[in-house]
């Protein structure tokens, strides 16, 4: 089996093959999100804890958290892991692994959750820093610990570019969701457009009231004037 240890802290990744059946025996029936001690695959991961992230089998099959079973089968996926819908509401029968581990296993994911003793060549004693900073200005803010007061700006990661003629140059994301003086009166404005158009229906359909009460009127002194006409010859002609 092979296993494939990531740490976050150093951003780096390894893969090992375990091929000892009695070191996999101890990751048999171990779920999902279960965390393991490292001492029972080898001396060299002594003190270490590892979480199980998922997997596949010998087909390829992704292991499919929730799924407590250790073998295959066939779900309706409507999204989420192990199937992206191109359609919206679209469904799907797709085939995935429980998240129970098994001898069908042939690539383990894991994450180290707590350092050992000794240094893991290749995974613990270098670094390989983030290409890209984050975009989002709330996420910068998170990064670097800011206040609402500090200029966001001034913290966005830039990188190195290589030109064609050797100059230096450096780029940088474009700030998503920042918050800025014409963003505040763009608002503001917005806003008052709303406020204005709502008060100038209210204004119409006050008008538009009055006018119907007005016609409303004008018709009934209307009918009651030509009944007080009819009624009138009527009493006329009688005589």
């Amino acid at each position: 089996m092979k296993l494939n240890i990531a740490y976050p802290t150093t951003g780096l990744q390894k893969a090992i093959e375990i091929e000892d059946e009695k070191k996999l025996a101890y990751l048999y029936d171990k779920r999902m999100s279960q965390e393991i001690s490292g001492d029972m695959l080898g001396e060299e991961f002594k003190g270490y804890t590892f979480r199980i992230t998922g997997g596949n089998d010998k087909q390829g099959f992704t292991m499919k958290q929730g799924v407590l079973c250790d073998h295959r089968v066939r779900l309706l996926l409507k999204g989420g892991t192990c199937y992206r819908p191109r359609r919206s509401g679209e469904r799907k029968r797709k085939s995935v692994r429980g998240c129970i581990v098994s001898h069908d296993i042939s690539a383990l994911s894991l994450v180290m959750v707590k350092k050992g003793e000794n240094e893991l060549p290749g995974l613990t004693d270098g670094s390989r820093p983030r290409r890209l900073g984050p975009k989002r200005a709330s996420k910068i803010r998170k990064l670097f610990n800011l206040s609402k007061d500090d200029d966001v700006r001034k913290f966005v990661v830039r990188r190195q570019v290589p030109t064609k003629s050797g100059k230096a140059q450096t780029k940088a994301p474009k700030i998503q969701r920042l918050v800025t003086p014409v963003t505040v009166q763009r608002k503001r404005h917005i806003g008052a457009i709303k406020k204005a158009k709502v008060a100038r229906s209210k204004e119409q359909a006050k008008a538009y009231a009055q006018l119907v009460a007005k016609r409303k009127e004008e018709r009934s002194a209307k009918s009651r004037a030509s009944k007080a006409t009819s009624r009138l010859s009527r009493t006329s002609g009688g005589k």
